[in-house]
């Protein structure tokens, strides 16, 4: 009976610990990106969406924290906002969340650290957020976002070397077609292809490449005003 209870308390003792370390680092990863205040820059998008053309647009992206984010194109733009505004928002409240370690990954020869991060409360639009962590230099190097009313959307990000703040310069989302929410443009126009086994696919990728960063210059609040 005292060896049970000597060895829950000490199973008790580490899962503590390791709550506590797993909090650390995701709140050095979140202080690094808030580090960014605001940012504008390039973005080459190209969408491969399964029963819809979509050709590859050119567009610039403008972000001010925590959670005002603009895009500009001639085109259509298809940038889901979980990978930007959305996730980097949730994170920045620790009390509505917990997270724990879930393990290791090596992800292209860097050794990641997973945190899972799960939403207090019952009715939050992100339910629960996986984390690949690089926690040497404290960058996600991947993500999955499970949301209420968007699905599962997962995210693979790079970074160029010498990048200011570490901003990646590729970032590839795959989402849940059935889920994903398309511009509304596209319910009167979809361009759709032609039917195959080959479209039947239950998930689409957004790849965006990213340059020409321009950080922290400042950006006023009524410029992102519709």
């Amino acid at each position: 009976m005292i060896k049970a209870f000597l060895l829950t308390s000490i199973l008790l003792g580490w899962n503590y610990i390791f709550a506590q370390d797993a909090q650390v680092l995701l709140r050095q990863v979140v202080d690094k990106i808030e580090l960014v205040k605001d940012y504008s820059a390039n973005v080459q998008i190209t969408a491969d969406i399964p029963l819809i053309k979509i050709l590859p647009s050119k567009a610039k992206i403008y972000f001010k924290g925590p959670d005002k984010f603009k895009v500009v194109s001639k085109g259509i733009a298809i940038l889901p906002k979980q990978g930007f505004t959305d996730m980097n928002l949730f994170l920045s409240k620790p009390d509505d969340y917990m997270v724990v370690f879930a393990g290791k990954k090596m992800i292209e020869s860097v050794e990641t650290t997973l945190l899972t991060v799960i939403a207090n409360e019952s009715d939050a639009e992100i339910i629960l957020v996986k984390l690949w962590v690089d926690a040497s230099r404290k960058l996600i190097m991947a993500s999955e976002i499970t949301t209420r009313s968007s699905g599962n959307v997962k995210i693979d990000y790079k970074y160029a070397e010498n990048k200011s703040f570490d901003l990646p310069s590729r970032i590839k989302f795959t989402v849940d077609v059935k889920e994903f929410k398309m511009p509304k443009s596209f319910s009167t126009n979809p361009h759709k292809t032609n039917k195959s086994k080959a479209n039947k696919r239950k998930t689409g990728t957004i790849e965006l490449l990213i340059s020409n960063y321009k950080v922290n210059q400042g950006i006023a609040n009524s410029f992102f005003v519709k």
